[in-house]
């Protein structure tokens, strides 16, 4: 704090009101006294005298400014006795960590002689072991040379005559063991596959009833009939357009015949005509009407049918659209089967098989109740090709996609769910009274099996037998050998694979009979 300012805080403090400058004591520098006359305003009154005051200020000034520079030297002190305190006890530390280092630094020189000291010793004692190997090594080779010649035998001639003697002695009882253990093993797992089986075919077991689909729709009489075709046929033809299916009045003269390639069009057309019927005022325009309510109806009734599949299976957190797809089994059969009968039974046959095999039973769930579900798809390729395709928009996992893909063998199995989900459909498929054809389709089915095996230049004659699930093939034994009989059946069973849609499989049995006859004179 300077002199000038210790000043002019006194004469503030001593005025009471504000009045001009006045001017310190001649003999001060002109900027002091430039900057009293500019911040430094105060009343005098004319009794004081200024020089008492002005040498009152100095001196208290003075006074404090001595203080000041005494406090200011007692701190400097301080801080420098605190820095001379603080680089002792950082000169301390230093010199203990300077002590540790060099302790560690003699403890490292002291470590590693003793590691110089035992890897000279380890060396010693591998020189020594290797001596002893070589001098071991030249006994043994002198002691087999001199065996060699008491026995007249090499090395190698005496370990194929030990190895003779143990097959001669070992062969025997070797192959009572294999075929022990193969018998024991067969045994076993057949019955505890049947086992397995039986049970899940048990369970797959369901009281669902298939309601196929009517194609059929009874009329009450002529005039009902009448109405129904219309005024030169106008009313059929607009019914048969709208609802894309034809109509048959010639078969029966008490109904009518619906006909349709899709199932679910087929089953709209049916309740449509069932309410017109009901309605009775049948024209252009309440055709029209109906088909929309019945589309209406017949969609509810899909998905709530849906809904219960999923519900009756475990699954309840299905998407809409998939629910809404499944609905359309009700009104679907697989060779006289109804989807949703087969897709149930099948389902419940899954989920008993991977419980018992310890699989995993969602994805094993999940696959049996869509495997299906390409067979109610309109579009290009085959079932399996449809369901893959459609469910890959719903980003369902790339497992339960495989067991899609996989249930009829069209690609490899990836896993042991995939096989389940392939077996669970063979034996609900594949069971007695599961699925019935018509005498044509069938009759058509067996000449084709039949046919497929006749193109090959060394069958002679072929048999399809049990209802088209296997077939006979008697080769010619001049034209192929016993070794060719397996290349046959599997180019017959490519062949059906590849050209022929069945239900369940066809088992391929190829025979080749030789007969040697001789006469004595």
């Amino acid at each position: 704090m300077s002199i000038l300012s210790i000043f002019r805080s006194n004469i503030f403090k001593k005025s009471k009101s504000i009045s001009t400058p006045i001017s310190l004591v001649k003999g001060r520098s002109g900027e002091a006294e430039r900057d009293l006359k500019q911040t430094v305003p105060v009343v005098i009154s004319p009794s004081i005298d200024t020089a008492a005051i002005i040498a009152a200020a100095t001196a208290t000034a003075q006074s404090q400014a001595r203080e000041i520079i005494i406090s200011a030297k007692d701190e400097a002190f301080k801080v420098k006795d605190q820095a001379i305190k603080d680089a002792r006890i950082q000169l301390e530390d230093i010199e203990v960590r300077a002590k540790t280092l060099v302790q560690k630094q003699q403890a490292v020189t002291t470590l590693e002689e003793q590691l110089k000291k035992e890897r000279l010793s380890i060396e010693a004692t591998q020189k020594q072991a290797d001596d002893l190997k070589a001098k071991i090594s030249a006994q043994a080779d002198t002691m087999v040379e001199k065996l060699e010649k008491i026995a007249s035998l090499t090395t190698e001639q005496a370990k194929k005559e030990i190895l003779v003697q143990i097959e001669k002695r070992s062969a025997g009882e070797i192959a009572r063991l294999v075929k022990e253990t193969t018998e024991r093993a067969k045994i076993e797992a057949e019955d505890l596959a049947r086992e397995i089986l039986m049970d899940a075919m048990r369970a797959g077991a369901t009281d669902y009833v298939a309601e196929y689909t009517i194609s059929t729709v009874p009329i009450p009489d002529e005039e009902t009939k009448g109405r129904i075709i219309g005024k030169d046929g106008r009313n059929i033809r607009i019914f048969e357009k709208i609802s894309g299916c034809d109509v048959s009045m010639d078969d029966a003269p008490d109904e009518v015949k619906l006909s349709s390639f899709d199932p679910v069009r087929r089953e709209i057309a049916r309740v449509t005509l069932i309410h017109l019927i009901k309605d009775g005022r049948i024209h252009p325009a309440r055709i029209e009407e109906y088909f929309e309510r019945s589309k209406k109806d017949v969609e509810q009734i899909m998905f709530q049918e849906g809904q219960k599949l999923c519900h009756a299976v475990g699954v309840y957190n299905m998407n809409r659209d998939i629910i809404a797809i499944l609905g359309r089994f009700k009104f679907r059969t697989s060779y006289g089967q109804n989807m949703i009968s087969h897709t149930l039974e099948e389902t419940r046959i899954g989920i008993k098989i991977a419980n018992e095999t310890g699989t995993n039973v969602d994805t094993v769930r999940m696959g049996c109740l869509l495997h299906d579900i390409g067979k109610v798809i309109d579009g290009e390729g085959n079932h399996v090709e449809l369901g893959v395709q459609f469910l890959k928009k719903f980003n369902l996992p790339q497992n339960i996609i495989d067991c899609v893909a996989q249930h009829h063998e069209d690609e490899e199995f990836t896993s042991n769910e995939s096989v389940i989900v392939y077996i669970a459909d063979a034996i609900s498929g594949s069971r007695p009274g599961a699925r019935h054809e018509n005498t044509e389709e069938y009759g058509k089915r067996i000449r084709q099996l039949e046919e497929v095996a006749r193109k090959h230049p060394e069958v002679e004659e072929a048999y399809a037998i049990s209802a088209g699930r296997e077939i006979r093939v008697i080769v010619n034994p001049s034209k192929a050998g016993d070794e060719q009989l397996v290349i046959l059946a599997q180019a017959i069973r490519d062949e059906i694979r590849d050209t022929m849609t069945f239900p369940g499989s066809v088992k391929v049995n190829v025979i080749r009979e030789t007969r040697a006859s001789e006469i004595a004179n």
